[in-house]
């Protein structure tokens, strides 16, 4: 089959070669520690936006760092209690969407969580102030400070936040809560289930955020990843500095959370794939040690993958 990655035999064993920090646990349980103890002081705003199925809200917690972070929150009017519930994410640089995005799983009885990343195109609050370069892209906004201050430790664990807020909700059964997204959105899956591993299922699509320096050596610190060069070329030109920057980046590399996970996964990765190349994809799947299943799309890149949203929401369904 074409291919612009390894072949697929090889894709099956890769397990990435972006380093792991040596405290790696200790900074994801130190940050969980400090997620914990902030005040999410949770508020509901009914929305403009109402059906006669779906009660909607601005749903406003507080995360780490002080950032007011916003999800739409759509709940069936008429489902019985406890009911399923979902938590969506969006593509890099994006929002949470439209209402109606929401409504397909509403309306087979479920509630949906949306969230705006912090400091993205959504109603959420960046708060963080950050010593070096904010001008271009999230991934290396505060790897010139220290480790606590990286852009994506505050989002992933805005998404384990969330998570966390829906299944204390009264009406969500929490055995019952999953988590979706694709590119961004599929990074934030994994690292929201890694970080609240009471996500029961989840199905991330041709994640994002994983194996950087993988992305580096096939030359495809561009398009999604093209802070990574913007950054070398300004801050580090000779590359003096590139094990240190790539090892720093290992904090948020969902790879290395992607052991953590103790749901069911269900995961789509198209194999002509040049904006999160394949093996990034497979490096963080081949880590995953729960039950799990791959859906390949061989001649598909970044794009819309044929039938996986209806096997996803049918993976959703199965008891």
């Amino acid at each position: 089959m074409p291919a612009i990655d390894m072949p697929l035999h090889e894709l099956k064993t890769y397990t990435g070669i972006n380093p792991k920090p040596a405290d790696f646990d200790a900074y994801w349980d130190r940050a969980l520690t400090e997620m914990r103890q902030t005040d999410a002081a949770v508020e509901l705003i009914p929305s403009a936006f109402q059906t006669p199925q779906a009660e909607c809200f601005d749903l406003y917690f507080t995360g780490v760092k002080g950032a007011r972070v916003h999800a739409q929150y759509a709940r069936p009017r008429n489902a019985a209690a406890p009911h399923p519930a979902v938590v969506q994410f969006h593509g890099y640089t994006g929002h949470s969407g439209d209402w109606t995005e929401r409504l397909a799983y509403v309306s087979l009885g479920y509630s949906v969580f949306a969230m705006d990343c912090r400091g993205q195109g959504g109603k959420s609050e960046d708060t963080g102030s950050v010593k070096g370069n904010t001008h271009h892209g999230h991934i290396i906004r505060g790897l010139d400070d220290e480790p606590d201050q990286l852009l994506f430790r505050h989002i992933f664990l805005d998404t384990a936040q969330l998570a966390g807020i829906a299944l204390h909700m009264p009406e969500v059964d929490p055995s019952r809560v999953y988590a979706m997204g694709g590119s961004q959105g599929g990074a934030l899956t994994i690292a929201c289930a890694a970080l609240e591993p009471r996500i029961a299922k989840l199905a991330p699509v041709f994640p994002f955020l994983s194996d950087y320096r993988r992305v580096w050596e096939m030359d495809l610190a561009k398009d999604a990843y093209h802070e990574l060069r913007t950054y070398f070329r300004h801050f580090d030109p000779q590359h003096e500095r590139e094990d240190e920057i790539f090892t720093k980046l290992g904090y948020i590399d969902i790879q290395h959370l992607a052991d953590r996970i103790q749901g069911e996964v269900l995961m789509g990765v198209g194999l002509m794939d040049t904006i999160c190349p394949p093996s990034t994809q497979f490096a963080a799947y081949n880590k995953i040690g729960s039950k799990k299943r791959l859906e390949i799309f061989p001649d598909f890149g970044h794009e819309g993958l044929p039938g996986l949203n209806d096997k996803i929401m049918q993976f959703f369904l199965a008891e």
